[in-house]
């Protein structure tokens, strides 16, 4: 399967990273020069290279007409939504798959024909309401000031967490896995959830243990 992965941050990265291992062919954009450059460096200058999702003439230059996925995972959603409505309108592209960095935009992504949407805040947001629903209003402290980073990380083919309970898995005390995305299907996981190769996990864990999460769950070595 041949995907284009528009947006070189982590989960533009990551997500690369768990495809090539499965054996895809991907290509990496990212339009900032000196971003992109690492990344060649890192993953092969076939794999990363410099460009804006939203330019017709790059996404031609890439071959967008004979892909299979477009994911677009910037920062910015307008530029999400316009990498997708390309390669649906203008190529083709069987599958559009769009990170929604704002929740309030994610229904108007479903109406202008994205295929699949995903938004860490609804999913975590959701699960939080099922776990307290007599609250109407739940306060959040600032994850930053508490030193806390929500992450998504893929598990992959391989990875020594297949097949594993979440109970068995090894997670620290500041390592909780808030969601779990199987396909289609958003899972509140339990002590009894198996862990599957696909499975997008979202987690809420200490920044500083970042790396050995990743690890703990690809079983490879990750980037600092």
């Amino acid at each position: 399967m041949y995907v284009i992965v528009v947006g070189g941050g982590k989960v533009g990265y990551y997500l690369t990273k768990s495809l090539l291992a499965e054996g895809h062919e991907v290509v990496l954009a990212e339009k900032d020069k000196r971003h992109a450059e690492d990344l060649a460096e890192e993953l092969g200058e076939s794999v990363a290279v410099r460009g804006d999702g939203c330019e017709a003439s790059f996404l031609e230059g890439i071959g967008t007409h004979r892909a299979d996925a477009m994911v677009a995972v910037t920062g910015d959603d307008e530029d999400n939504l316009v990498t997708c409505q390309m390669a649906k309108v203008k190529f083709q592209v069987p599958r559009t798959i769009a990170r929604v960095n704002n929740p309030k935009n994610q229904a108007i992504f479903g109406r202008l024909g994205i295929d699949v949407t995903v938004s860490a805040t609804n999913i975590i947001l959701s699960l939080i309401e099922q776990e307290i629903p007599h609250h109407s209003m739940v306060n959040l402290i600032s994850l930053k000031q508490a030193g806390m980073e929500i992450v998504e990380v893929e598990i992959p083919e391989g990875s020594p967490v297949t097949g594993k309970r979440l109970r068995d898995v090894g997670l620290e005390r500041d390592m909780h896995i808030s969601a779990i995305l199987r396909g289609n299907e958003n899972i509140s996981p339990s002590a009894e959830t198996e862990m599957l190769p696909g499975d997008r996990v979202y987690a809420v864990i200490r920044e500083a243990r970042e790396d050995e999460f990743r690890a703990l769950l690809v079983g490879a070595a990750v980037r600092v």
